[in-house]
């Protein structure tokens, strides 16, 4: 049976779509995974300007509910960063799994976070840290990337996101170059340990 890769996002522009789908095309260049691209429900809870910048309303990506998370054997999830914290749109839907909660069906099983944070000192590893909180409570399996994408986490020649935790991008539409090679290296990263985890969930 192929290893279920889940990557959950909520996006309200481009550049988490394409990280995403980077992850994606990373996570399946493991043998033996089948990773998935899902968007949470996008409740609207801020008064964008309109034509502020770009969305993804138009790709047709799936929108997936809580109980449709236990098929997976692991996940990625990504959200942008507001105010240092995760999207509330995505906290929302994290706050809807509170049956899976309950019966811990979620537990022992790996995920990975990115994010994006349009600019320095926006929160880039503080947005990652607000999303380990609900992992921690349903028993899942935090896997940062640390410092395994060699040597891109130590560039400083331009100017890029990512962290220890997981991937990140300081752009609205288009990331870098680097911040793509990041996203793949994640999805290859977190699909190898879910694939070696794979049969020990509670």
């Amino acid at each position: 049976m192929a290893v279920k890769i889940y990557i959950v996002y909520y996006a309200r522009s481009s550049c988490l779509y394409r990280l995403a789908e980077k992850i994606r095309t990373g996570a399946e260049s493991v043998e033996g995974v089948k990773a998935t691209l899902w968007k949470v429900p996008d409740k609207q809870m801020i008064d964008w300007p309109k034509g502020s910048f770009k969305t993804e309303m138009d790709i047709d990506i799936p929108v997936i509910k809580p109980d449709e998370l236990p098929k997976a054997d692991g996940f990625i999830f990504g959200f942008p960063s507001r105010f240092g914290m995760m999207a509330p749109q995505f906290k929302a839907f994290l706050d809807a799994t509170g049956c899976l909660w309950k019966t811990q069906e979620l537990a022992g099983k790996p995920a990975g976070i990115f994010c994006s944070a349009h600019h320095q000192g926006c929160g880039q590893e503080t947005s990652a840290l607000s999303a380990v909180t609900q992992l921690v409570h349903h028993g899942m399996l935090f896997v940062p990337i640390g410092y395994t994408f060699r040597p891109g986490m130590f560039e400083m020649e331009q100017v890029k996101g990512g962290t220890p935790y997981g991937t990140a991008s300081y752009s609205f539409e288009e990331p870098t170059f680097l911040e793509l090679e990041q996203a793949f290296h994640q999805g290859n990263y977190i699909a190898t340990i879910t694939k070696k985890l794979k049969g020990y969930a509670i």
